[in-house]
This record gives structure tokens, sequence and C-alpha cells, in this order.
């Protein structure tokens, strides 16, 4: 539901191969080097954006101590759990193969498992938090979908967002530098963690702090060439975008735990209601 690590602005599967072809200016799917983001700047070599791609450590811890997590309680979570923790650790790969190498590629590697992950998750949530029936879940799971879609193939006009082109660092760039594809993931962790409060799910507090700390590193990928001249190193551009890593990193592990924790199969509202009539210890 959540997230991506990369600068590739589409949201889903059917969009890898325009994000990637985006990512480079709408070059074709060759070896051309893609300069997005403040720490490359113009250097097309392989450790031109160490920090982008070093604190992709943060998705393999994050998988690590979910994986962790779940194996401590066996028999309690079946093969969709495992597969979004698998997710997790190929997001960590594919991000640090498009910081590295940065070529179309490498972009399409790292957007997939994203996208799987955006997917996956919501299903989750929606079948095993919420309790929907198979059919409610793909629907919505569809629905979800095509708004991500939708979301990911905006772009910013001079008659659209154009007053986004008077910033310095949003010129030539996408809609809030891509991360406006992002904002339907926040919006259903907002939305179904406050469901989950409303129910009293035991999940709520794990996606709705998920929600916030997405919100803060969206905010850091969206100005990572604003804030470019702000942040620098011996003379070297920084940029924000290695704190998105980061930050979605903890995000992540904070839906994976509320998983591991609280997705049990049934209803939620059910659920609720059976602890609201049962007797006070």
């Amino acid at each position: 539901m959540c997230v991506d690590n990369s600068g590739a602005d589409a949201a889903t599967a059917s969009g890898i191969v325009s994000a990637a072809h985006s990512e480079m200016g709408g070059e074709g799917m060759g070896g051309a080097t893609i300069f997005n983001y403040c720490e490359r700047a113009s250097d097309p070599s392989f450790w031109a954006e160490p920090l982008n791609a070093i604190t992709n450590l943060g998705f393999i811890v994050a998988f690590v101590f979910s994986l962790r997590a779940a194996r401590s309680r066996p028999g309690v979570h079946g093969v969709w759990m495992y597969f979004l923790i698998l997710t997790v650790f190929a997001i960590g790969v594919g991000s640090f193969l498009f910081h590295t190498f940065a070529t179309p590629w490498a972009a399409a590697a790292d957007v997939l498992p994203i996208t799987v992950f955006m997917l996956a998750y919501f299903a989750y949530a929606v079948r095993r938090f919420l309790g929907a029936n198979v059919a409610v879940t793909l629907i919505a799971t569809a629905g979800f979908f095509m708004i991500l879609k939708t979301a990911g193939d905006l772009r910013c006009f001079p008659d659209d967002f154009g007053f986004l082109q008077s910033l310095p660092g949003f010129q030539e760039t996408r809609c809030f530098n891509g991360s406006l594809g992002y904002a339907p993931a926040f919006l259903a962790m907002a939305v179904i963690g406050g469901a989950l409060a409303a129910l009293r799910h035991g999940a709520a507090p794990y996606v709705l702090a998920a929600a916030a700390v997405f919100a803060v590193s969206l905010t850091f990928r969206t100005f990572d060439r604003e804030w470019c001249e702000w942040l620098t190193w011996s003379g070297r551009g920084l940029g924000t975008h290695f704190l998105w890593h980061l930050l979605n990193s903890l995000t992540l592990f904070l839906l994976l735990m509320g998983a591991v924790r609280h997705g049990v199969r049934g209803s939620a509202l059910a659920r609720s209601g059976a602890m609201a009539d049962s007797p006070a210890p």
C-alpha cells in the first residue's frame, strides 16, 4: 500500500515501461543514464548516488525483522504474509539497482516490486483487516489499481500545475517531482487506518503510524532537488531522497508488523462487536 523508494512515477505494473521511459525524458529503453536526483547530478558513474544506494539497506533490515516476527508465530501466517515480506526485500534490491545503474531497465526493476507491494498489501488489508469477501476485495483492489494508474500518469503542464514551474527545483520535472503518483497510497493508509481505528482493530495504530511516516517521507522525496543546494557535503549536493528511503523502510516495517500481529482471518466488524459484547475482566 505504501510505497516507492525509486524515482519511477508510475504506480502500476502496466506502467513500468512508460515509467522508465519518462525517467529518461522520453528516450528509449536502452542504456542511457537517468539523471533524476540531486545526489547524482550529471554523474553517470555507478556510485554517483552513494547515500541513495546505501540507504536501501533499510528495506533489507525491515525484511529481516519482519520475517523474524512472522516466523515467531508458526502456523498463524500463510503464503500471503510471507509474499509481502519477500516483496520488501525485492524493493530494496530493485531500488539499489536503480540508484547505481540508473538505467531504464533498472527503473523497471525498481517499479515492479513497489507496485506489487502496494496492490498486494491493499488487498490484504481489505480482506484480512476489514474482513471483506473475495469479490469485494477484488473490486476494491481493481479500483485502487485504476486510481494509482491515473495519479501516476498525471503530468504538470503550464495550464494545469504551472505554478510549480516557477520553482527552480521543479522546472522540467514531473508533478511534484513525480510524487503525486504516491498520493493514493497515503490516502489508502489514512482511510483504512481510520476505519480500523473506528472498529478498534489492533492494526489501526500501525497503519495510521505508517501513514504519518509516509507523509513526511513523501515531503522529502518531493523537495529532493528543490533543497539540493542546502544539503551538501564537500561541495556536492546530497538532496533528501535518501531520507525517503529510510522513512519508507520504516513505513513498510510498520505495515508488515501490523499484518504480522493482527492479520488474522475474519471480519474486523465482527471482532470489534465480539469484544464489545464480552464481559469486562
